[in-house]
């Protein structure tokens, strides 16, 4: 390799095993601090890849995540939040991990190292050029990733990835690269520690940003979300209240009415 794995460099506290549980406590939280730092650093490049996945989406295209361990298992956490908090159907963001569902729970062994795979994985899906795909690996050599981010750039796919190591294969290999590199893990080689963090909030931001670029958020609310249980219909509820000035009974008949923070707020404003 022409790169140094950040990822699997020597913790920078050793003799875990001795120390006691508030040393411990507080060398992870020490390191954590670290993560916001970098990837306040990496914002112009999850800018432009945010920018791209924007215009994906308004094209009418999807967001596929793939990765595999913990950086899949981020990927689909996002994905599978994505319906339930801004309103959008569950194929607008698409979650891919190695060695398939079943991976979600259970390491599947040597899944990520087929290098073909993801791209079939993909293709299951008919990918298209609207379509935009984002690696996540935390090593940024990922088999099953660089293959398929591979096989999206021959196909004309836009292609983002987000790696906690510089100068590595997937950040060379995807078109709009995120590298957020926090260093050495408290437990050497543990990237689902601080990569793992970092990973998350970036994420966090992609969708986040994304969704509100494309009018799922009204002010700051969640206008859009399912109402799939009763704290969230309370919730709605209070948005309606202070949105139109009603009382808790109207605004819950409305809600009632019309299942959708938003249709409601639009009922009662064109009458």
């Amino acid at each position: 390799m022409d790169f140094t794995k950040t990822t699997e460099q020597d913790s920078h506290y050793n003799h875990l095993e001795q120390k006691s549980i508030a040393e411990l406590l507080k060398a992870i939280n020490t390191e954590d601090h670290s993560v916001p730092k970098a990837v306040k650093k990496a914002l112009p490049q999850i800018e432009i890849l945010v920018k791209n996945v924007v215009q994906q989406l308004q094209l009418g295209g999807r967001l596929f995540y793939m990765g595999a361990g913990t950086s899949g298992r981020l990927g689909i956490l996002d994905a599978s939040e994505c319906p339930p908090t801004f309103g959008v159907s569950h194929d607008v963001v698409i979650g891919l991990i190695a060695g398939g569902d079943s991976a979600i729970r259970k390491a599947v062994e040597f899944a990520e190292d087929d290098t073909k795979q993801g791209w079939k994985d993909l293709q299951g899906y008919n990918i298209t050029p609207s379509d935009i795909v984002v690696g996540i690996a935390a090593s940024g050599t990922t088999p099953y990733v660089v293959g398929a981010l591979e096989q999206c750039n021959q196909h004309h796919i836009p292609t983002g990835c987000i790696t906690c190591n510089a100068g590595s294969p997937l950040a060379k290999t995807a078109q709009f690269p995120i590298e957020v590199v926090v260093g050495p893990e408290v437990v050497t080689g543990s990237s689902r520690m601080k990569a793992g963090t970092a990973q998350k909030l970036i994420l966090n931001m992609i969708t986040t940003t994304a969704m509100i670029q494309l009018g799922r958020i009204k002010g700051n609310k969640m206008v859009d979300m399912q109402l799939s249980n009763h704290k969230l219909v309370n919730r709605g509820t209070r948005m309606l209240m202070k949105e139109l000035n009603i009382s808790e009974h109207e605004a819950k008949r409305l809600l009632e009415e019309h299942q959708s923070v938003r249709a409601a707020i639009t009922a009662f404003k064109s009458l």
